[in-house]
Protein backbone atom coordinates (compact mmCIF):
# COMPACT_ATOMS: atom_id res chain seq x y z
CA UNK A 1 0.00 0.00 0.00
CA UNK A 2 1.27 3.48 -0.90
CA UNK A 3 0.02 4.90 2.39
CA UNK A 4 2.11 2.39 4.34
CA UNK A 5 5.23 3.66 2.55
CA UNK A 6 4.24 7.24 3.33
CA UNK A 7 3.69 6.48 7.01
CA UNK A 8 7.03 4.64 7.22
CA UNK A 9 8.83 7.57 5.59
CA UNK A 10 7.41 10.05 8.09
CA UNK A 11 8.35 7.81 11.02
CA UNK A 12 11.85 7.48 9.57
CA UNK A 13 12.24 11.25 9.08
CA UNK A 14 11.11 11.90 12.64
CA UNK A 15 13.39 9.20 14.08
CA UNK A 16 16.41 10.77 12.35
CA UNK A 17 15.67 13.96 14.28
CA UNK A 18 15.32 12.06 17.58
CA UNK A 19 11.66 12.99 17.75
CA UNK A 20 8.86 10.96 19.22
CA UNK A 21 6.23 10.84 16.51
CA UNK A 22 2.64 9.77 15.97
CA UNK A 23 1.45 9.50 12.35
CA UNK A 24 -2.27 9.41 11.62
CA UNK A 25 -3.47 8.59 8.09
CA UNK A 26 -7.06 8.88 6.93
CA UNK A 27 -8.69 8.24 3.57
CA UNK A 28 -12.32 8.36 2.53
CA UNK A 29 -14.41 7.80 -0.55
CA UNK A 30 -17.95 9.14 -0.62
CA UNK A 31 -20.67 8.79 -3.24
CA UNK A 32 -23.43 11.31 -2.51
CA UNK A 33 -26.71 11.25 -4.43
CA UNK A 34 -29.04 14.20 -3.93
CA UNK A 35 -32.69 14.70 -4.82
CA UNK A 36 -34.20 18.17 -4.25
CA UNK A 37 -37.82 19.25 -4.71
CA UNK A 38 -38.83 15.90 -6.22
CA UNK A 39 -36.00 15.85 -8.78
CA UNK A 40 -32.58 14.24 -9.04
CA UNK A 41 -30.12 17.06 -8.37
CA UNK A 42 -26.63 15.55 -8.33
CA UNK A 43 -24.59 12.39 -8.10
CA UNK A 44 -20.83 12.27 -7.84
CA UNK A 45 -17.94 10.55 -6.14
CA UNK A 46 -15.56 12.37 -3.80
CA UNK A 47 -12.27 11.00 -2.51
CA UNK A 48 -9.81 12.46 -0.01
CA UNK A 49 -6.78 11.41 1.98
CA UNK A 50 -4.39 13.10 4.32
CA UNK A 51 -1.93 12.71 7.14
CA UNK A 52 -1.60 14.31 10.57
CA UNK A 53 1.62 14.33 12.56
CA UNK A 54 2.20 14.97 16.24
CA UNK A 55 5.78 15.15 17.51
CA UNK A 56 7.34 15.53 20.91
CA UNK A 57 10.53 17.58 20.56
CA UNK A 58 12.22 17.77 23.94
CA UNK A 59 9.42 18.87 26.22
CA UNK A 60 7.22 20.50 23.57
CA UNK A 61 4.36 19.20 21.46
CA UNK A 62 4.15 19.96 17.75
CA UNK A 63 1.46 19.29 15.20
CA UNK A 64 1.01 19.53 11.44
CA UNK A 65 -1.29 18.02 8.84
CA UNK A 66 -1.46 17.87 5.06
CA UNK A 67 -3.43 16.38 2.20
CA UNK A 68 -0.27 16.44 0.04
CA UNK A 69 1.49 13.12 0.60
CA UNK A 70 4.44 14.08 -1.60
CA UNK A 71 5.91 16.77 0.69
CA UNK A 72 6.69 14.71 3.76
CA UNK A 73 9.85 16.55 4.79
CA UNK A 74 7.87 19.80 4.80
CA UNK A 75 5.26 18.12 7.02
CA UNK A 76 7.91 17.14 9.58
CA UNK A 77 9.47 20.61 9.39
CA UNK A 78 6.09 22.20 10.09
CA UNK A 79 5.47 19.95 13.10
CA UNK A 80 8.92 20.79 14.51
CA UNK A 81 8.30 24.50 13.94
CA UNK A 82 5.03 24.39 15.90
CA UNK A 83 6.74 22.46 18.69
CA UNK A 84 9.13 25.38 19.19
CA UNK A 85 6.19 27.52 20.27
CA UNK A 86 3.86 24.70 21.32
CA UNK A 87 2.53 23.59 24.67
CA UNK A 88 4.69 21.86 27.20
CA UNK A 89 3.91 18.19 26.72
CA UNK A 90 2.22 16.58 29.71
CA UNK A 91 1.46 13.13 28.28
CA UNK A 92 3.11 10.31 26.34
CA UNK A 93 2.12 8.69 23.07
CA UNK A 94 0.56 5.24 23.33
CA UNK A 95 3.04 2.37 23.49
CA UNK A 96 3.13 -1.24 22.30
CA UNK A 97 -0.26 -1.68 20.64
CA UNK A 98 -1.00 -3.60 17.47
CA UNK A 99 -4.55 -3.75 16.15
CA UNK A 100 -5.55 -4.53 12.57
CA UNK A 101 -9.22 -4.92 11.66
CA UNK A 102 -9.89 -6.77 8.43
CA UNK A 103 -11.86 -4.99 5.74
CA UNK A 104 -15.52 -5.91 5.29
CA UNK A 105 -16.64 -7.74 2.15
CA UNK A 106 -19.93 -5.86 2.12
CA UNK A 107 -20.86 -4.37 -1.23
CA UNK A 108 -23.21 -1.36 -0.90
CA UNK A 109 -26.01 -0.64 -3.33
CA UNK A 110 -25.02 0.75 -6.72
CA UNK A 111 -25.71 4.33 -7.75
CA UNK A 112 -28.40 3.10 -10.12
CA UNK A 113 -30.14 1.16 -7.35
CA UNK A 114 -30.10 4.15 -4.99
CA UNK A 115 -31.49 6.45 -7.67
CA UNK A 116 -34.43 4.04 -8.01
CA UNK A 117 -34.92 4.03 -4.23
CA UNK A 118 -34.98 7.83 -4.30
CA UNK A 119 -37.58 7.91 -7.09
CA UNK A 120 -39.70 5.42 -5.16
CA UNK A 121 -39.52 7.57 -2.02
CA UNK A 122 -40.73 10.60 -3.96
CA UNK A 123 -43.56 8.73 -5.64
CA UNK A 124 -44.87 7.24 -2.40
CA UNK A 125 -44.65 10.45 -0.36
CA UNK A 126 -46.54 12.29 -3.10
CA UNK A 127 -49.14 9.54 -3.16
CA UNK A 128 -49.80 10.47 0.47
CA UNK A 129 -49.81 14.21 -0.27
CA UNK A 130 -48.88 15.61 -3.70
CA UNK A 131 -48.14 19.04 -2.19
CA UNK A 132 -45.10 17.77 -0.27
CA UNK A 133 -41.76 18.64 -1.87
CA UNK A 134 -39.41 15.74 -1.25
CA UNK A 135 -35.64 15.83 -0.69
CA UNK A 136 -33.53 12.66 -0.48
CA UNK A 137 -29.85 12.40 0.33
CA UNK A 138 -27.81 9.19 0.07
CA UNK A 139 -24.18 8.75 1.10
CA UNK A 140 -22.12 5.61 0.60
CA UNK A 141 -18.79 5.97 2.39
CA UNK A 142 -15.65 3.88 2.66
CA UNK A 143 -13.20 5.07 5.33
CA UNK A 144 -9.77 3.87 6.35
CA UNK A 145 -7.64 4.96 9.31
CA UNK A 146 -4.07 3.97 10.09
CA UNK A 147 -1.91 5.02 13.04
CA UNK A 148 1.79 4.45 13.61
CA UNK A 149 4.19 5.77 16.24
CA UNK A 150 7.85 5.64 17.18
CA UNK A 151 6.64 3.91 20.36
CA UNK A 152 5.71 0.59 18.70
CA UNK A 153 2.08 1.28 17.85
CA UNK A 154 0.37 0.25 14.63
CA UNK A 155 -3.38 0.23 14.19
CA UNK A 156 -5.53 -0.09 11.11
CA UNK A 157 -9.29 -0.08 10.68
CA UNK A 158 -11.79 0.47 7.89
CA UNK A 159 -15.53 0.84 7.57
CA UNK A 160 -18.26 0.95 4.93
CA UNK A 161 -21.29 2.97 5.90
CA UNK A 162 -24.52 3.94 4.18
CA UNK A 163 -26.80 6.80 5.14
CA UNK A 164 -30.07 8.18 3.87
CA UNK A 165 -32.05 11.26 4.84
CA UNK A 166 -35.64 11.54 3.61
CA UNK A 167 -37.30 14.89 4.19
CA UNK A 168 -40.44 16.64 3.06
CA UNK A 169 -41.40 20.30 2.90
CA UNK A 170 -45.07 21.24 3.02
CA UNK A 171 -46.12 24.87 2.60
CA UNK A 172 -49.67 26.07 3.22
CA UNK A 173 -49.94 29.83 3.13
CA UNK A 174 -47.63 31.10 5.86
CA UNK A 175 -47.37 27.68 7.47
CA UNK A 176 -44.21 25.68 6.74
CA UNK A 177 -43.70 22.11 7.90
CA UNK A 178 -40.47 20.22 7.38
CA UNK A 179 -40.27 16.63 8.60
CA UNK A 180 -37.44 14.19 8.15
CA UNK A 181 -36.33 10.63 8.89
CA UNK A 182 -32.92 9.09 8.48
CA UNK A 183 -30.66 6.15 9.22
CA UNK A 184 -26.94 5.40 9.20
CA UNK A 185 -25.84 1.77 8.81
CA UNK A 186 -22.65 -0.21 8.52
CA UNK A 187 -22.21 -3.30 6.37
CA UNK A 188 -25.92 -3.37 5.51
CA UNK A 189 -28.47 -1.28 3.65
CA UNK A 190 -30.75 1.11 5.56
CA UNK A 191 -34.33 0.01 6.22
CA UNK A 192 -35.98 2.13 3.55
CA UNK A 193 -39.52 1.03 4.38
CA UNK A 194 -39.10 1.98 8.05
CA UNK A 195 -37.68 5.39 7.09
CA UNK A 196 -40.62 6.10 4.78
CA UNK A 197 -43.13 4.93 7.40
CA UNK A 198 -41.57 7.20 10.03
CA UNK A 199 -41.76 10.26 7.79
CA UNK A 200 -45.39 9.67 6.82
CA UNK A 201 -46.33 9.09 10.47
CA UNK A 202 -44.93 12.52 11.33
CA UNK A 203 -47.14 14.13 8.70
CA UNK A 204 -50.19 12.24 9.98
CA UNK A 205 -49.57 13.44 13.53
CA UNK A 206 -49.11 17.01 12.25
CA UNK A 207 -52.26 17.14 10.08
CA UNK A 208 -54.22 19.08 12.67
CA UNK A 209 -53.04 22.13 14.56
CA UNK A 210 -53.09 22.30 18.36
CA UNK A 211 -52.29 24.90 20.98
CA UNK A 212 -50.89 24.83 24.47
CA UNK A 213 -50.56 27.61 27.01
CA UNK A 214 -47.26 28.33 28.74
CA UNK A 215 -46.70 26.38 31.93
CA UNK A 216 -45.23 23.15 33.31
CA UNK A 217 -46.25 19.93 31.57
CA UNK A 218 -45.19 16.33 30.96
CA UNK A 219 -42.80 16.28 27.99
CA UNK A 220 -41.92 13.19 25.95
CA UNK A 221 -38.68 13.32 23.99
CA UNK A 222 -38.36 11.01 20.99
CA UNK A 223 -34.87 9.44 20.60
CA UNK A 224 -33.96 12.02 17.94
CA UNK A 225 -34.98 14.97 20.11
CA UNK A 226 -33.34 13.40 23.16
CA UNK A 227 -30.06 13.01 21.25
CA UNK A 228 -30.03 16.71 20.35
CA UNK A 229 -30.72 17.87 23.91
CA UNK A 230 -30.25 15.37 26.74
CA UNK A 231 -27.65 13.29 24.91
CA UNK A 232 -25.66 16.34 23.84
CA UNK A 233 -25.64 17.63 27.41
CA UNK A 234 -24.46 14.26 28.77
CA UNK A 235 -21.71 14.26 26.14
CA UNK A 236 -20.52 17.63 27.40
CA UNK A 237 -20.72 17.18 31.16
CA UNK A 238 -19.18 13.67 31.15
CA UNK A 239 -16.11 14.73 29.17
CA UNK A 240 -12.82 14.68 31.04
CA UNK A 241 -11.96 17.97 29.40
CA UNK A 242 -15.02 19.62 31.00
CA UNK A 243 -14.07 18.06 34.33
CA UNK A 244 -10.51 19.41 34.26
CA UNK A 245 -11.75 22.82 33.15
CA UNK A 246 -14.34 22.71 35.95
CA UNK A 247 -17.11 23.52 33.48
CA UNK A 248 -19.04 20.31 34.26
CA UNK A 249 -21.58 20.27 37.09
CA UNK A 250 -20.52 16.63 37.66
CA UNK A 251 -16.84 17.48 38.21
CA UNK A 252 -17.04 16.88 41.97
CA UNK A 253 -19.78 14.24 41.85
CA UNK A 254 -17.76 11.12 40.97
CA UNK A 255 -19.13 8.15 42.91
CA UNK A 256 -22.25 10.05 43.95
CA UNK A 257 -25.87 9.21 43.06
CA UNK A 258 -27.07 12.22 41.11
CA UNK A 259 -29.86 10.85 38.91
CA UNK A 260 -32.83 8.51 39.25
CA UNK A 261 -31.68 4.91 39.68
CA UNK A 262 -33.36 4.00 36.38
CA UNK A 263 -30.77 6.12 34.54
CA UNK A 264 -27.74 4.29 33.16
CA UNK A 265 -25.68 6.11 30.52
CA UNK A 266 -23.10 4.04 28.67
CA UNK A 267 -20.72 3.86 25.72
CA UNK A 268 -20.31 0.62 23.76
CA UNK A 269 -17.64 0.89 21.02
CA UNK A 270 -18.39 -2.65 19.85
CA UNK A 271 -21.81 -1.74 18.36
CA UNK A 272 -23.21 0.71 15.86
CA UNK A 273 -21.88 2.09 12.60
CA UNK A 274 -18.98 3.83 14.36
CA UNK A 275 -17.74 0.71 16.18
CA UNK A 276 -13.96 0.55 16.58
CA UNK A 277 -11.49 -1.47 18.69
CA UNK A 278 -9.04 1.41 19.25
CA UNK A 279 -9.29 5.18 19.31
CA UNK A 280 -7.33 7.62 17.14
CA UNK A 281 -4.41 7.56 19.60
CA UNK A 282 -4.08 3.77 19.54
CA UNK A 283 -5.69 3.21 22.95
CA UNK A 284 -8.06 0.21 23.08
CA UNK A 285 -11.72 1.15 23.46
CA UNK A 286 -14.08 -0.54 25.91
CA UNK A 287 -17.69 -0.62 26.98
CA UNK A 288 -18.25 1.57 30.02
CA UNK A 289 -21.08 2.80 32.20
CA UNK A 290 -20.56 6.53 32.65
CA UNK A 291 -23.62 6.80 34.89
CA UNK A 292 -24.62 3.53 36.53
CA UNK A 293 -28.14 3.40 38.00
CA UNK A 294 -28.00 7.10 38.76
CA UNK A 295 -24.44 7.17 40.12
CA UNK A 296 -21.65 9.03 38.34
CA UNK A 297 -19.31 6.11 37.63
CA UNK A 298 -16.62 7.63 35.39
CA UNK A 299 -15.78 10.26 32.79
CA UNK A 300 -14.24 9.75 29.36
CA UNK A 301 -10.71 10.85 28.43
CA UNK A 302 -8.14 11.17 25.68
CA UNK A 303 -4.42 11.00 26.58
CA UNK A 304 -3.80 14.73 26.96
CA UNK A 305 -6.75 15.51 29.21
CA UNK A 306 -6.29 12.25 31.13
CA UNK A 307 -2.76 13.35 32.04
CA UNK A 308 -4.09 16.69 33.22
CA UNK A 309 -6.76 14.92 35.24
CA UNK A 310 -4.15 12.48 36.63
CA UNK A 311 -6.01 9.45 35.30
CA UNK A 312 -5.55 7.03 32.39
CA UNK A 313 -7.03 7.49 28.93
CA UNK A 314 -10.34 5.66 28.54
CA UNK A 315 -9.79 5.10 24.82
CA UNK A 316 -11.76 8.18 23.78
CA UNK A 317 -9.20 10.21 21.85
CA UNK A 318 -10.84 10.88 18.49
CA UNK A 319 -10.31 13.36 15.70
CA UNK A 320 -12.49 15.37 13.39
CA UNK A 321 -10.77 14.84 10.07
CA UNK A 322 -7.03 15.55 10.39
CA UNK A 323 -7.30 17.56 13.59
CA UNK A 324 -5.69 16.93 16.96
CA UNK A 325 -7.40 14.30 19.14
CA UNK A 326 -9.92 15.39 21.74
CA UNK A 327 -12.16 13.49 24.16
CA UNK A 328 -15.11 12.09 22.20
CA UNK A 329 -17.49 9.15 22.53
CA UNK A 330 -17.92 6.45 19.89
CA UNK A 331 -21.57 6.45 20.88
CA UNK A 332 -23.74 7.38 23.84
CA UNK A 333 -26.51 5.06 24.99
CA UNK A 334 -29.14 5.10 27.70
CA UNK A 335 -30.50 1.80 28.96
CA UNK A 336 -34.23 1.47 28.11
CA UNK A 337 -36.96 1.36 30.74
CA UNK A 338 -40.07 -0.77 31.16
CA UNK A 339 -42.91 1.07 29.43
CA UNK A 340 -43.93 1.00 25.78
CA UNK A 341 -44.05 4.29 23.88
CA UNK A 342 -47.79 3.79 23.42
CA UNK A 343 -48.32 3.45 27.17
CA UNK A 344 -46.15 6.48 27.91
CA UNK A 345 -48.36 8.57 25.63
CA UNK A 346 -51.55 7.00 26.97
CA UNK A 347 -50.57 8.04 30.48
CA UNK A 348 -50.27 11.74 29.60
CA UNK A 349 -53.34 13.78 30.50
CA UNK A 350 -52.03 16.97 28.91
CA UNK A 351 -48.51 17.46 27.59
CA UNK A 352 -46.33 17.55 24.50
CA UNK A 353 -44.10 15.30 22.44
CA UNK A 354 -40.89 16.76 21.05
CA UNK A 355 -39.93 15.06 17.78
CA UNK A 356 -37.52 17.52 16.12
CA UNK A 357 -35.66 20.47 17.61
CA UNK A 358 -34.16 23.54 15.96
CA UNK A 359 -30.38 23.47 16.28
CA UNK A 360 -28.73 22.23 19.44
CA UNK A 361 -30.51 24.66 21.74
CA UNK A 362 -28.96 26.90 24.33
CA UNK A 363 -27.69 25.65 27.64
CA UNK A 364 -25.85 26.77 30.74
CA UNK A 365 -23.89 23.58 31.24
CA UNK A 366 -22.43 24.75 34.55
CA UNK A 367 -25.95 24.54 35.94
CA UNK A 368 -27.01 21.57 33.78
CA UNK A 369 -29.64 23.70 32.06
CA UNK A 370 -31.05 23.34 28.56
CA UNK A 371 -33.60 25.10 26.37
CA UNK A 372 -34.72 24.16 22.88
CA UNK A 373 -37.04 25.50 20.23
CA UNK A 374 -39.47 22.82 19.08
CA UNK A 375 -39.18 22.32 15.32
CA UNK A 376 -41.78 19.55 15.21
CA UNK A 377 -43.87 18.65 18.22
CA UNK A 378 -47.33 17.36 19.08
CA UNK A 379 -49.95 18.09 21.71
CA UNK A 380 -51.24 15.17 23.80
CA UNK A 381 -54.65 15.33 25.45
CA UNK A 382 -56.02 12.49 27.57
CA UNK A 383 -53.53 10.02 26.13
CA UNK A 384 -54.11 10.93 22.47
CA UNK A 385 -52.00 12.90 20.00
CA UNK A 386 -54.33 15.67 18.82
CA UNK A 387 -52.13 17.76 16.52
CA UNK A 388 -49.02 19.78 15.88
CA UNK A 389 -47.83 22.59 18.13
CA UNK A 390 -45.90 25.61 16.83
CA UNK A 391 -43.89 28.51 18.27
CA UNK A 392 -43.00 26.53 21.36
CA UNK A 393 -39.89 26.33 23.51
CA UNK A 394 -39.04 23.83 26.26
CA UNK A 395 -36.55 24.51 29.02
CA UNK A 396 -35.33 22.68 32.07
CA UNK A 397 -32.50 21.56 34.28
CA UNK A 398 -31.13 18.08 33.62
CA UNK A 399 -31.06 17.21 37.34
CA UNK A 400 -34.59 18.45 38.03
CA UNK A 401 -35.84 16.86 34.81
CA UNK A 402 -34.66 13.40 35.85
CA UNK A 403 -36.07 13.99 39.34
CA UNK A 404 -39.45 14.09 37.59
CA UNK A 405 -38.71 11.12 35.30
CA UNK A 406 -41.88 9.14 34.56
CA UNK A 407 -40.09 6.39 32.64
CA UNK A 408 -37.95 5.46 29.69
CA UNK A 409 -39.47 3.50 26.83
CA UNK A 410 -38.77 -0.21 26.66
CA UNK A 411 -36.86 0.02 23.36
CA UNK A 412 -33.93 2.16 22.28
CA UNK A 413 -33.31 3.39 18.74
CA UNK A 414 -30.21 4.43 16.86
CA UNK A 415 -30.07 8.13 16.06
CA UNK A 416 -27.46 8.50 13.34
CA UNK A 417 -24.24 6.74 14.23
CA UNK A 418 -23.55 8.07 17.70
CA UNK A 419 -26.69 7.83 19.88
CA UNK A 420 -28.69 4.82 21.05
CA UNK A 421 -31.59 6.15 23.09
CA UNK A 422 -35.14 5.33 24.21
CA UNK A 423 -38.04 7.76 24.39
CA UNK A 424 -37.81 9.72 27.65
CA UNK A 425 -40.89 11.05 29.47
CA UNK A 426 -40.37 13.77 32.06
CA UNK A 427 -43.27 14.60 34.34
CA UNK A 428 -42.64 18.32 34.54
CA UNK A 429 -40.74 20.69 32.27
CA UNK A 430 -41.24 24.36 31.48
CA UNK A 431 -43.07 25.02 28.21
CA UNK A 432 -43.25 28.51 26.72
CA UNK A 433 -45.76 28.94 23.88
CA UNK A 434 -46.36 31.95 21.69
CA UNK A 435 -50.00 32.16 20.67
Amino acid sequence: MVEDEVIAQVINLASKRNLQAEVYYQSSRDTPIEFANNRLKSLETKASEGIALRVIDGDRLGFASSSDLTRLEALVEAAVATAAVGDLVDFEFTKNVNSVTSESNYQPSSTEELVEVGKNFIERVRQYNPDILVDVSFHTRANQVKLSTTTDVYTERSSKTSSVILSGNLVKGEDFLQAYAYEVTRDRAPDYEAILAKLLQKYRYAQQGATITSGSYPVLFTPGAAASTIGRLFNTILSGRSVVQKSSPLADKLGQKVFDERVTVFEDPSIGSGACPVDDEGVPTSKKNLIDRGKVEQFYWDRRWAARGEVKSSGNGFRGGLSRPNPSLVNLGIVPGNTSVEDLIAGMDEGIIIDQVLGAGQSNQLAGEFSVNVDLGYKVEKGQIVGRIKNTMVAGNIFEAFDSLVDLSDRAEWVGSSSYLPHILFGKLGVAAKQ
